[in-house]
């Protein structure tokens, strides 16, 4: 078998599991993901009250650059800084 053949075999194996499981869970995908979506936001906003006092560690003498790259990181240089470059984390 050629590497195409094997990846459509393998493609085809897993499209026929995943039709098993939603026969045998009586649902669609669409309606599972949904189901799934829904969940999450009330997770977060349980969850976020419990975050927020952690988030507050730096205090007024060590506060950072704050800029921030284009994947949404920032950086964790003190505020203005004299270096060219920015550290993200």
């Amino acid at each position: 078998m050629s590497k195409m053949d094997n990846l459509r075999a393998m493609r085809e194996a897993r499209y026929a599991e995943s039709q098993a499981r939603t026969k045998q869970a009586g649902t669609t995908p669409r309606a599972t993901k949904s189901a799934a979506a829904a969940e999450k936001p009330a997770a977060r906003k349980a969850a976020a009250p419990q975050a927020a006092p952690a988030a507050e560690a730096p205090g007024p003498a060590e506060e950072l650059c704050g800029h921030r790259n284009m994947s949404g990181r920032s950086c964790t240089r003190e505020k203005g800084h004299a270096a060219k470059s920015h550290r993200y984390s």
